[in-house]
């Protein structure tokens, strides 16, 4: 059997991730995930994530990375998900979504993430919560280095 690959979007903009809540199937709708869809044959899964973004949210992303792993939706569909970086746009929920959150590293345990997209979710908040830090520690020093002007 032929496995296609669903990508998902861990769209990272100013230290937060964006959750999108779905409307339907209904048995998904109301429980969120991170956006993206099905890849075209013939195209690739970097690709098929930056046109699910325009699609699904109407704006323009960049793929940086691959969240180690993958998830089985159903026989023959299996979930990679892909870092982006927001470029363009103001995210809305035009296809497949009523709701749309930016969440921060310590909120993406308040929505109820469909269960395929939670080891991804929790790894791309360690990253968030790493860049923070990261963040943090330049700041300090760069602070230290100039006697606290």
């Amino acid at each position: 059997m032929t496995v296609r690959v669903v990508v998902g979007g861990a769209l990272c903009h100013e230290g937060r991730l964006l959750a999108a809540r779905r409307s339907a199937p209904p048995e998904l709708a109301g429980r969120w995930e991170l956006p993206g869809g099905k890849a075209e044959p013939g195209e690739s899964v970097p690709e098929a994530l930056v046109r699910e973004l325009r699609e699904e949210l109407g704006v323009e992303a960049e793929p940086l990375e691959r969240i180690p792993g993958e998830w089985p939706l159903r026989p023959g569909l299996v979930l990679h998900v892909w870092t982006a970086r927001l470029l363009s746009g103001e995210p809305a929920p035009l296809e497949d979504h009523d709701e749309l959150r930016w969440l921060g590293p310590g909120e993406l345990d308040s929505v109820d993430w469909l269960d395929q997209d939670r080891p991804a979710v929790a790894e791309a908040g360690r990253r968030l919560r790493a860049e923070r830090d990261e963040r943090a520690e330049r700041d300090e020093q760069h602070t230290r280095s100039h006697g606290g002007a």
